[in-house]
């Protein structure tokens, strides 16, 4: 089974290895998913929601909301902004019974990347 919860964060970023409009300073309303495979446990769940909202903000949020993203990820696209996230919460959700699947972030309400395992 996959279990889904998606956040929002807003931050600014330039990009500096690009030449375009997105090269100045700007900012984005994210939002992004975190998911998960795996089995009910023995209390019926993959992951309490609870427990994975307050992973996903000590872990992710707490970092990259309100912030200036290129003062964490050198070149601050939404592939490595993705590729980030999911280094930040891979071990830290991993259990007997789960493990983080995928982290889907959206740039625009139309645009976004999809990370798994194998894209690292």
């Amino acid at each position: 089974m996959l279990l889904c919860r998606e956040f929002k964060f807003d931050a600014a970023h330039n990009l500096i290895n690009y030449h375009g409009k997105c090269e100045r300073l700007h900012g984005h309303t994210y939002k992004m998913s975190v998911t998960l495979s795996g089995t009910p446990d023995h209390e019926g769940m993959i992951y309490d929601f609870v427990d994975l909202k307050k992973k996903v903000n000590d872990l992710v949020l707490s970092q990259l909301d309100h912030a200036y993203i290129n003062d964490i990820i050198e070149q601050p696209t939404a592939e490595y902004i993705a590729q980030w996230i999911f280094r930040q919460l891979d071990a830290e959700l991993k259990r007997d019974n789960c493990e983080l699947f995928e982290v889907r972030v959206w740039e625009t309400e139309t645009s976004s990347v999809i990370c798994r395992r194998e894209d690292l």
